[in-house]
This record gives structure tokens, C-alpha cells and sequence, in this order.
């Protein structure tokens, strides 16, 4: 079974960085596009960056200029450097394939204070 495990969250005030990363397994990892989603409290989770296994880049409209997603596929590994954090990004985020093709990790908690 696939495993994703996520780190990098935490608590950080409005206009800070961190950076996620996340680490898979049991997955020809080089085969698939990936992405980062967030899940805010009572909101759906929702898909903010995804990099294909060629290394083009999207990004949703609210974290276009911020974030910034890359991939290391000899680690099998997708980071998400986050900039200049705003409230409004505070969720739970997680990555996975994209579109979703497997089961979720326990994601990291982002929390972005005023």
C-alpha cells in the first residue's frame, strides 16, 4: 500500500514561510503527478499546487506568486514552500497523486495567526 507522510507545519504569523515536505513509498513515484491540497475546518479539501512527473507546474488562484511546489524524484519526495502566509491559509494539508489515485497520509496542520 502507498504511504505519504507529510511534515514541515506549524504555527507561523502572517507574511512567515515554512515549508512542507512529503515523503511516499511503495510507489513508482516518477510515474505520477503530484500535488498539495488543504483542508480548512468545514470546508472541503481542495487541490492549491500540483508539478507532473515532467515538472510543470500549477497553481490555484489563491496561491499563485506564494507557493511554490517542487519534486525531487530520485528521494520520491514533494515540497511546498509557502510565502508570505496569510490567515486564510491555515488548514490541514496534505499531498497525494493528482488527481487522487490513493489513500490519504495524516497531513500537517498549517496555522497562519493574524
Amino acid at each position: 500500500q502507498v504511504q505519504l507522510v507529510e511534515s514541515g507545519g506549524g504555527l507561523v504569523q502572517a507574511g512567515g514561510s515554512l515549508r512542507l515536505s512529503c515523503a511516499a513509498s511503495r510507489i513508482i513515484f516518477s510515474n505520477f503527478a503530484m500535488g498539495w491540497y488543504h483542508q480548512a475546518p468545514g470546508k472541503q479539501r481542495e487541490l492549491v499546487a500540483s508539478i507532473s512527473n515532467g515538472g510543470t507546474t500549477n497553481y490555484a488562484d489563491s496561491v499563485k506568486g506564494r507557493f511554490t511546489i517542487s519534486r525531487d524524484n530520485n528521494k520520491n519526495t514533494v515540497s511546498l514552500q509557502m510565502n508570505s502566509l496569510k490567515p486564510e491559509d491555515t488548514a490541514v494539508y496534505y499531498c497525494n497523486t493528482a488527481p487522487v489515485a490513493t489513500s490519504w497520509g495524516q497531513g500537517t496542520q498549517v496555522t497562519v495567526s493574524p
